[in-house]
């Protein structure tokens, strides 16, 4: 029997604790923990107890780590998912849960991903993790982490799958009325904000007037001669202020006007594509699907509303 030790700390978020319950404890070949650091958890709108400590997780095979209204994680907590990662338990996070991964160091120099309005403070806490708002899981072997909300799901079926295959994932799936697996990732749920120009900075200007001209084609030659820059210097300044790259950054912004477009109007895709500067029909559709995770057309599906 696979033991799934689920830690509830306080100010646990109850959505990300029930998920990993209700799907584990529906499959067979699961027995199911709840665990905490005291004996009743604050869970926001309610108290919960839970019936094992962290001893628990002492022989838990996998341990999840729901997602948290704070940072903030107790010692005696690091140092109990330490030991268990050190004798083989598998350790997975949902959403916000990232931070209590992350606080083990054992995330340090893997991927990971959360939800994504958090993804940009776990970058910052945590710099030796690769952070990938983009995704709605990465699965690293032995460490997993996950998206927010429903993503969660989508990591228990992908544990049951790798435990048991995709039968009993797929009989799991349909108890839980999901897919089994989704189309794209959290990349397309993310409001369709530019990238943020970072205030104050050298870069401020030159992303302002990159804004502006994000409809016409721009070369790194042309960016790097408004900045007064040499391209390599561009490189690295961007690296250290935004985090990325100047044509990236570039592609992310016409992403996001298309997506707005793709929403508020019925124009075809192939005017989207001039209308947002990237000239052909293929290089957007390309571009669109890295930067989203899914097609213009099944996101215009998605996300378009319906009358009545």
């Amino acid at each position: 029997m696979h033991t799934v030790a689920v830690l509830a700390l306080p100010g646990v978020i109850p959505f990300d604790l029930a998920t990993p319950i209700e799907v584990f404890q529906r499959t067979p070949g699961y027995q199911v923990r709840v665990c905490g650091c005291e004996p009743e958890i604050d869970a926001g709108l309610f108290t919960l107890r839970a019936p094992w400590g962290l001893e628990a997780l002492g022989s838990a095979d996998t341990i999840i780590l729901p997602g948290c209204s704070g940072f903030d994680v107790p010692v005696e907590v690091v140092s109990a998912l330490r030991e268990a990662a050190s004798r083989g338990a598998r350790l997975a996070s949902i959403c916000s849960g990232a931070f209590i991964l992350a606080a083990t160091g054992l995330l340090d120099g893997l991927r990971a991903t959360t939800h994504w309005a958090g993804a940009a403070e776990l970058a910052s806490r945590y710099p030796l993790i690769d952070v990938d708002p983009d995704v709605l899981y990465v699965d690293n072997g032995q460490f997993l982490t996950s998206a927010g909300a429903a993503a969660g799901l989508d990591l228990c079926l992908h544990l049951i799958r790798r435990d048991h295959g995709s039968a009993v994932a797929a009989d799991a799936a349909r108890l839980s009325v999901m897919p089994l697996e989704r189309e794209g990732g959290q990349a397309q749920f993310i409001v369709h904000d530019l990238p943020p120009v970072p205030r104050g900075t050298e870069l401020e200007k030159l992303l302002a007037w990159m804004e502006e001209n994000s409809v016409r084609e721009l070369t790194l030659d042309e960016i790097a001669a408004q900045a007064g820059m040499s391209t390599r210097t561009l490189n690295r300044r961007f690296r250290e202020q935004t985090g990325t790259s100047p044509l990236r950054w570039l592609h992310r912004a016409r992403v996001r006007r298309a997506q707005h477009l793709l929403e508020a109007t019925d124009e075809p895709v192939e005017r989207i594509a001039v209308r947002t500067g990237f000239g052909s029909p293929t290089a957007f559709r390309e571009h669109f699907k890295r930067i989203v995770g899914t097609s213009p057309q099944a996101y215009r599906a998605a996300f378009t509303p319906t009358s009545g």
